[in-house]
């Protein structure tokens, strides 16, 4: 299996930003991505539906004989998790744990921040990892639900994106925050900009990154590492409008964004 494929998908186009990660930290391994782009966004919808998407997901990955699932989602990541490992012979990882590992390993006692869409943010997922593992760091959240069009319209540093973050970042800056999760995998396209609006000294977390160090870590673990030398093959598949996903995905991975195919998961 060390050759198979790793299966990636999201609700959409965001995880491509955790797609680039994993071929930046797992540079042999060939990769699988799908978007869900007849269904996005997944946020306002119930956990319930949430997770009915998320395994037609996984057991169309699962066909594709992957060594591995990444869900590249926060929302799916927040309500679905749990029911993918178990219904999964493969590892199944998600995007919050690592994330919030990652923030608590860098903070210098807090306040945390966490951004994400109002769907992730009102789950309270990254919370409770948070919590999880430093029970008494607190921890701030702000929703930015105009960030993902933004970034998708191609508008990394536009006045009208900065302007936007001023707004949404400002309650974190007054609680003097030394962390900031991206709780959002479009967000990492706005990392110069962030840093700029929040200052050197606030830490940002792309929990991209940081799920590709624990796919590395679960891959080694049970020997599925891919073989060395080895050139690998993205796939891409989308259950809508493949042009566009090409076209804005181009922004997320540049080069790497090759032909997309259309396939049919479960009901619209």
């Amino acid at each position: 299996m060390n050759a198979a494929p790793i299966g990636i998908f999201d609700s959409g186009l965001g995880g491509l930003t955790v797609a680039r990660a994993i071929f930046a930290r797992l540079p042999h391994d060939s990769t699988v991505y799908f978007g869900d782009t007849a269904r996005v966004p997944y946020g306002p919808k119930s956990p319930a539906t949430v997770r009915r998407y998320s395994l037609e997901i996984l057991h169309w990955l699962l066909g594709q004989k992957v060594k591995a699932v990444v869900v590249a989602c926060n929302t799916s990541t927040a309500h679905a998790l749990d029911v993918l490992r178990e219904a999964s012979p493969v590892p199944v990882i998600g995007v919050i744990e690592p994330g919030a590992r990652a923030a608590v390993h860098e903070t210098h006692g807090g306040p945390i921040g966490v951004i994400g869409t109002a769907g992730t943010i009102a789950s309270g997922a990254y919370e409770r990892a948070i919590h999880a593992v430093a029970p008494g760091v607190p921890v701030r959240q702000a929703a930015c639900p105009l960030f993902v069009p933004l970034v998708e319209e191609g508008w990394f540093d536009h006045p009208a994106t900065r302007l936007a973050a001023e707004e949404y970042l400002h309650p974190l800056q007054v609680a003097d925050i030394d962390v900031l999760v991206l709780g959002c995998t479009h967000y990492p396209l706005l990392r110069p900009l962030l840093h700029r609006v929040l200052g050197p000294d606030v830490t940002l977390i792309d929990s991209g990154e940081a799920t590709a160090g624990a796919l590395a870590e679960a891959l080694s673990e049970r020997g599925l590492d891919a073989p060395a030398g080895r050139e690998p093959e993205h796939r891409f598949a989308v259950s809508d409008d493949a042009q566009r996903f090409q076209t804005i995905g181009a922004r997320f991975i540049g080069e790497r964004m090759g032909s997309t195919e259309v396939v049919e998961i479960g009901t619209r």
